[in-house]
């Protein structure tokens, strides 16, 4: 049920008793899969171990000592995260209770809330038809009920130039200055050309696409005679639903805009969140952990040195 854009502080209420609170039983606390940072700081040297990663050997001790010695390092766990959020009008769309928009309010502000929580600082660019609202990257349950009131605040637009997640993605680039992790939380209907900026930004960031749809998107039923509009452009158009092979080319229309989406995805480099209108946001948060779980596996090549490995088990 939507609420009041005037009272984000009942809506982060709400949040943090009906997602936060389920997430933390299910996480049993422990965010450190989620929330890792991205520095290391040399702490000590020691001895090679068996199961030690070789990529932290010290060359040079190793030759003067004439024994392995491996680096170790202090993890540096202060965040910055950023969300790009497009706020253009296809986001408007649900075809039951929940909008996209509405979707993309409620990930957000559990995200932020969870970040700022353990001392991160989260930061947003807010995108109707251009980036046209940058919120700095601060800390605090206060800073989470700002960006709140900020997405809440702004009212939908009937129609609006084309989404260009193009030029989205180049401005992120350029006023993001240091390593972050970087929630781009969108349908991802755009203007062709975004695939390349994305993975300009993914060779800084740690990219996290978050895909939003409503299942009237993929498959249409049969609804009998419609007019559907372009929610950005305005242009309607007459259909018929009755008729069996326009639903069959619908589906096969969504289906070759899948592929392409999990293509430029993949040639990107960059994970990809699905959040359809009716998940369960509890279930979708902890498919975001497993994503988080995965990547710094991989990161680290799949064998962590025996004490890095104690100390995140």
């Amino acid at each position: 049920m939507s609420e009041s854009p005037r009272d984000p502080e009942r809506i982060l209420r709400r949040l943090e008793w009906t997602v936060i609170r389920r997430l933390d039983g299910a996480l049993h606390g422990n965010y450190r899969t989620l929330f890792r940072g991205f520095g290391l700081d040399l702490a000590d040297l020691r001895e090679y171990q068996y199961h030690d990663d070789v990529r932290h050997i010290d060359w040079n001790v190793t030759a003067r000592l004439q024994t392995p010695y491996v680096r170790v390092f202090n993890e540096d766990r202060e965040i910055s995260a950023w969300f790009l959020l497009d706020l253009s009008p296809s986001m408007d769309f649900g075809s039951r209770e929940m909008k996209k928009r509405s979707v993309s309010t409620e990930f957000v502000t559990v995200l932020a809330r969870l970040l700022t929580r353990h001392g991160n600082r989260v930061g947003a660019l807010l995108y109707g038809d251009s980036v046209d609202t940058v919120i700095p990257a601060r800390a605090g349950r206060r800073h989470v009920l700002h960006l709140l009131h900020r997405m809440l605040s702004r009212p939908e637009r009937s129609q609006s130039a084309a989404t260009n997640l193009r030029e989205f993605l180049q401005a992120a680039f350029r006023l993001i200055p240091r390593r972050s992790l970087v929630f781009i939380v969108s349908d991802f209907i755009s203007a062709p050309g975004w695939s390349e900026p994305l993975a300009h930004l993914a060779q800084r960031h740690e990219i996290l696409a978050v895909r939003l749809y409503d299942p009237l998107e993929m498959d249409l039923p049969d609804l009998g005679l419609l007019v559907v509009q372009d929610a950005e452009t305005g242009e309607q158009v007459f259909v018929d639903t009755h008729d069996r092979a326009f639903r069959k080319r619908f589906a096969a229309a969504a289906e070759r805009r899948e592929k392409a989406l999990r293509a430029a995805f993949g040639s990107a480099g960059v994970d990809a969140l699905e959040l359809s209108t009716d998940d369960d946001l509890v279930d979708t948060i902890l498919r975001f952990a497993d994503l988080r779980k995965r990547r710094s596996q991989l990161a680290g090549g799949g064998t962590l040195p025996t004490h890095l490995e104690r100390s995140l088990s």
